[in-house]
């Protein structure tokens, strides 16, 4: 049965000048991909490809979240590398039998061909069916707010991003300090004007993909 879905598609970025560094990358990029899988009630369905490529599949309207949550993990973690991601919005045919390897569908070749068009200096893109200006903008903009991140305002909105939304009090014992340095953090990182975004996106992506 033909769905819609995304597709996100990643590079890492410097894997040659650090190969040590590839193994937890992939890891950490997989350890993700179970927690995006949780938000959504299926499989992320984690692919590894070219070495230093990969794939996950999420919800359409997921997609965003789960490409800035990627981005944050990578980001929070010192000596890991960085990636490039390219989400694919369309049909998807199969899912492929073991993972992705073998899926078939225009969402699959929405992000790939995305992937391919991005210049160097770019980590966020999205492409395929519905996509227009305001998607475009919409990634722009966040992609110039978490490339500001530190290490710290990065660990934060890891923790602040995923679904149910968690509390100050919850992401500061993670984080081992108190609710109002979890809140400085965030609010440096503009981590809140980035999830209302996030969640304007959701509500349209929503909509749009209502039958």
């Amino acid at each position: 049965m033909t769905k819609s879905a995304a597709i996100l598609t990643g590079d890492l970025i410097g894997s040659t000048d650090a190969p040590e560094a590839l193994e937890p990358t992939m890891a950490r990029l997989a350890a993700a991909a179970e927690e995006i899988a949780r938000w959504q009630g299926s499989s992320a369905r984690f692919t590894r490809f070219r070495g230093d490529g990969w794939q996950i599949r999420t919800d359409p309207e997921l997609a965003l979240r789960a490409a800035v949550y990627l981005h944050a993990c990578l980001r929070a973690q010192d000596g890991l590398l960085t990636t490039r991601i390219a989400i694919g919005l369309g049909a998807v045919e199969s899912l492929g039998t073991a993972d992705l390897s073998d899926a078939r569908g225009a969402a699959l070749t929405a992000s790939g061909h995305a992937l391919d068009k991005m210049r160097r200096t770019r980590r966020f893109a999205i492409a395929g069916t519905d996509v227009d200006t305001r998607d475009e903008i919409i990634v722009d903009l966040i992609e110039g707010i978490v490339l500001r991140w530190t290490r710290p305002q990065a660990e934060a909105a890891a923790l602040a991003l995923p679904y149910p939304a968690p509390t100050l009090e919850e992401i500061g014992r993670a984080l081992g300090i108190s609710p109002q340095a979890v809140s400085y953090r965030l609010a440096a990182g503009s981590v809140q004007s980035l999830r209302d975004a996030i969640t304007a996106w959701e509500d349209d992506r929503g909509a749009r993909e209502a039958p």
